[in-house]
């Protein structure tokens, strides 16, 4: 496939980290968009957005770094980015940080939290589509052997060096799996976005789908963790159901969004 973008000189700019950055950018322009909708402030959201994105970018270099000490030690210079490890848990531990940096800010600002939720659950559906795009184009979270018809076969060298994919077999397209199902979720949560009648229903309907989709595919990873992603996927979707069970009657709900 494509693990490089570009070749600028010396400068190599691997697809994954561009799809990835594209994403979170898309993600926060949806984001503020979807803001104005549900009468929130666009500026504290955008501002929430960069505190939860950076909290979770720093927090995965640190902890990189504390798991990875001794690499790091001989090199500090790839803390900031250089190294092209990739731990799926260490992002976890990451991302919750980052999930809870921005749940604070927006206790601290005075943000309706469940509302915060709605308006980041269609921009998280969209950032995650084009990050497993990403990943598979660039030969990263590869699948599992198959002799389907629409198996994947990597065969560069950059794929091999920088991820540790596995040439010359044919693999589930899991990443596209996941990325179908990503956008199907974003379709969904937009169609009901305008029937929306209370906070909260966006968040769960993105946490259901998203821990059903994780479990459907997770056995399908090469690299899967049933130990972890197992509990995970089944915790999103309790927690998704928990937020439409406590649905109000349509007479006492909010109105839907303009």
């Amino acid at each position: 496939m494509y693990p490089r973008l570009l070749q600028l000189g010396h400068i190599a700019i691997p697809t994954y980290g561009a799809l990835t950055a594209l994403g979170l950018v898309a993600a926060l322009v949806l984001a503020v968009r979807l803001a104005r909708r549900f009468s929130l402030d666009p500026n504290k959201l955008w501002s929430l957005c960069l505190l939860g994105t950076l909290t979770t970018l720093i927090g995965a270099r640190l902890l990189l770094a504390l798991v990875f000490f001794r690499a790091f030690r001989q090199h500090p210079f790839w803390v900031l980015g250089l190294t092209q490890v990739h731990a799926p848990g260490i992002f976890a531990l990451a991302a919750a940080a980052g999930v809870g940096a921005a749940v604070l800010f927006a206790l601290a600002e005075g943000l309706p939290v469940l509302a915060v939720l709605d308006t980041l659950a269609p921009a998280a559906a969209l950032a995650t589509a084009l990050n497993r795009i990403g990943a598979f184009l660039a030969g990263l979270d590869w699948g599992t052997p198959t002799r389907l018809g629409w198996a994947v076969t990597y065969d560069r060298k950059l794929s091999v060096l920088w991820y540790g994919t596995p040439t010359y077999i044919p693999l589930h397209p899991v990443q596209l799996y996941d990325a179908a199902a990503a956008l199907l979720t974003l379709a969904l949560l937009l169609f009901w976005l305008p029937r929306r009648t209370q906070p909260g229903e966006l968040a769960g309907g993105w946490l259901f789908l998203t821990g059903f989709a994780a479990a459907i595919f997770m056995p399908l990873r090469a690299d899967a963790s049933p130990a972890l992603a197992l509990p995970l996927a089944a915790a999103a979707v309790i927690a998704g159901g928990a937020l439409w069970l406590r649905r109000k009657p349509v007479e006492a709900s909010l109105p839907a969004a303009a």
